[in-house]
């Protein structure tokens, strides 16, 4: 219901209009639709001209008067027409009227106006107007003809001064009932904006009934209740009553929780005009059925999910899994020692312990991941979607190490130990009672084997992960006991035919198994968390390689070294560490060139592009290796600080005078010097391919023809000697 009232606001310089001349307006006469057009105005081109004939005639008629433009722009405007919009005279703003026509009527006005330009006789049209957005809007009636001129809008406004006082006792009980009303009544019109509300509702919410009118009905949701909104006005618009409860925001940021009894409105013909809907504040009683339900579901000291919630959560998870077809982990965490520690320091540092090793093991996993205290010290993680079983040892042995760091309890800092069991669906049980009952027995056998572990309840998948483990352990052994070297393969100048780069390739000399390559040993590496060391130490032997070779063969020699996604996207720290020991060495930085793959760029493009612009500050140069097996183009390299690019060998092994492969080559050669990149040609096994990666312009190439991978002493005295002269076949 709209609230039919007149605004008596003052405007500056001017008095309001007073109730006598309000009065006086509905006894006027105005000219009747069915004589005569109305009393001629003058031309638009001859406004400035007529003005005093204009101010003669309208400018004190007890009625709004306006002349307007097509698109109704107020051209002229008498006393009472101003006073009622609220403007000065000469509308310095340009406004048009439709400007101060209600949202809700817009439409019947632009068909009013249409239909006065093309008439011949006045037009009438009976709707609502505002002075300012948010007010409360006043019934007026309009009649408008075109100036015989037909350049101009001739419009005469009448207040609906006498529907209002018809109207006036009719509704004086339900204004009565409205605005003292202990719940908060809220009207919208067909576009789900405010048309109306009563003061107990805006003050539920905060805002005065102004700030609230035309105001959208999403202004005051969040984005779920506007997903909610949206579901349901379909159903409102055709004629359901409905009943909801709503989540509002309040103009100071809390949440105002309220159940609303909705019922739609609609005109003489079946017309959806809008929805008015009676809201109860339901917060205190939500909060308090929140507070239950949360006491029933979570731990009261970690704050964690409870037994009760983790079973829940366990059945989903196990149901999702079967659904999809996927594999799931169940980890079962018990803290070694934690009753050593609560008897000694008591039961309030003991407290203490367990959130803080609650917050440890949550640091461990995703935020998809559901971690509970089941009671005591016991604690359970689901791990869903783990497809490899190196990705679950990787959050075990992470979890093990960050439980085993000393805990800062007031002046105390003890130690404690855990151990993990580990049972997988579906291999080790389908249901999920079973689940948990397998993976606490597997704890139980990791408690056996000396705590400080984890087992897995299935004895292969056991004997694999210590498998792995030991290799693990190696790897570690292998750096502190310096088993790692590194081999260098030259990477030659096609135009002078010099050795000026080379590409560091790590190599393991394993006391038994001999030297072994990087395919044997990363892949356990990267699961047990070693890439970063390895690869800090890989830059250092390389950097002080470049030294050497500066020193010996020419100031311009580059090595170079391969990282992976995990060492390229780790902390910015570690490549100041480089820059610094680059520094101790007198090494430019631009010396050591990071090679990384396609795969790096194409996903977390953003956090990518930073890294690279990171390492072009520093000075450090990057690579692209093996471009052209992965998805990324020349187009999308340009928005990369990429430095060289190196062309898979697939491009270079079927190279002939007349292949598309050496047409591919040329072009992708072009295109990569025209965005200023340098270009490595990878993989060059004969003469022939060297050839014509020279004539097509290729910058630099590696491969068997030249050299393998060598000692950085054998690559020294081929750099010096030169390389032979190649012969084609």
């Amino acid at each position: 219901m709209e609230k039919h009232t007149h605004s008596t606001e003052l405007h500056a310089g001017r008095q309001p209009i007073s109730a006598a001349r309000i009065d006086g307006l509905t006894r006027m006469a105005i000219i009747d639709e069915a004589a005569a057009p109305l009393v001629q105005a003058p031309p638009v081109d001859g406004l400035s001209a007529e003005q005093a004939c204009f101010n003669d005639i309208y400018l004190l008629a007890p009625v709004g008067y306006f002349v307007l433009s097509f698109d109704t722009t107020i051209l002229q405007m008498n006393v009472v027409g101003a006073d009622l919009l609220g403007l000065p005279r000469n509308n310095p703003a340009r406004l048009p009227l439709r400007h101060f026509i209600a949202p809700r009527f817009h439409e019947d006005f632009d068909r009013f106006v249409r239909q006065a330009i093309n008439s011949k006789h006045p037009e009438l049209c009976s709707l609502q107007m505002v002075r300012a957005r948010n007010q409360q809007g006043f019934p007026v009636t309009l009649r408008a003809s075109v100036d015989a001129s037909g350049q101009a809008i001739r419009v005469v406004l009448e207040l609906a001064e006498g529907k209002l006082a018809a109207l006036e006792r009719s509704e004086e009980r339900f204004r009565r009932i409205v605005h003292s009303a202990e719940e908060g009544i809220w009207e919208i019109d067909a576009a789900a904006r405010t048309s109306f509300v009563n003061p107990k509702m805006a003050y539920m919410l905060g805002y005065s009934i102004e700030e609230m009118l035309d105001q959208p009905l999403v202004a005051f949701m969040d984005d779920e209740g506007r997903a909610i909104l949206e579901r349901n006005i379909a159903r409102r618009q055709s004629g359901l009553a409905e009943r909801h409860e709503f989540k509002f925001l309040r103009k100071d940021g809390g949440e105002l929780w309220a159940t609303l009894a909705t019922n739609p409105i609609f005109d003489a013909d079946g017309g959806y005009l809008g929805a008015l809907a009676l809201v109860s504040d339901i917060t205190a009683s939500r909060a308090s059925t929140e507070r239950i339900w949360h006491q029933a579901n979570f731990d009261d000291l970690t704050a964690l999910p409870n037994r009760h919630m983790f079973q829940d959560r366990l059945g989903q998870e196990v149901k999702k899994a079967q659904r999809e077809g996927i594999q799931l982990a169940l980890l079962f965490i018990d803290l070694d020692g934690f009753k050593e520690v609560n008897d000694t320091l008591g039961h309030e540092q003991g407290d203490a312990l367990l959130v803080e090793a609650a917050r440890r093991i949550g640091a461990c996993v995703r935020t998809s991941d559901t971690v509970a205290r089941l009671g005591g010290d016991e604690f359970t993680v689901i791990l869903s979607g783990i497809e490899h079983a190196a990705g679950i040892e990787r959050i075990a042995q992470t979890m093990l190490a960050l439980l085993n760091r000393p805990f800062a309890l007031g002046t105390a800092q003890p130690s404690i130990s855990a151990s993990i069991g580990i049972a997988l669906y579906p291999s080790d049980a389908a249901a999920p009672e079973d689940l948990l009952r397998n993976a606490d027995q597997a704890m139980y056998a990791a408690k056996q084997a000396g705590r400080n572990g984890y087992s897995y309840f299935t004895a292969d998948l056991q004997l694999a992960a210590q498998a792995r483990q030991q290799i693990t352990l190696d790897l570690r052994s292998a750096l502190a006991e310096r088993q790692f070297v590194l081999h260098f393969q030259p990477i030659v100048n096609l135009q002078s035919g010099k050795i000026e780069r080379a590409e560091a390739l790590l190599r393991w000399r394993h006391p038994q198994r001999g030297l072994l390559a990087p395919a044997e040993f990363l892949p356990h590496a990267e699961s047990g968390g070693l890439m970063m060391e390895i690869g800090d130490w890989v830059f250092r032997q390389a950097a002080l390689q470049a030294r050497r070779w500066q020193d010996e063969l020419g100031p311009g020699f580059q090595v170079s070294i391969n990282q992976s996604a995990a060492q390229f996207r780790g902390d910015t720290a570690l490549y100041v560490g480089w820059l610094n020991y680059a520094a101790e060495l007198q090494l430019a930085p631009r010396s050591i060139v990071i090679e990384i793959t396609e795969g790096v760029l194409m996903h977390g493009a953003a956090k990518v592009a930073d890294r690279l612009r990171e390492l072009r500050e520093m000075g450090l140069q990057v690579a692209l290796d093996n471009f052209g097996t992965g998805y990324s183009s020349l187009s999308h390299l340009k928005h990369f600080g990429i430095d060289l690019l190196k062309l898979d060998h697939s491009f270079i092994q079927h190279l002939a005078v007349d292949s598309g492969d050496l047409a591919m080559c040329e072009a992708l050669i072009v295109m990569a010097h025209k965005l200023g990149l340098r270009v490595v040609a990878e993989g060059v096994e004969t003469a022939a391919q060297s050839a014509l990666l020279a004539l097509a312009g290729c910058d630099f190439a590696q491969g068997y023809v030249y050299a393998e991978a060598m000692p950085a002493e054998q690559l020294s005295e081929l750099a010096r000697r030169g390389l032979p002269r190649l012969i084609e076949d």
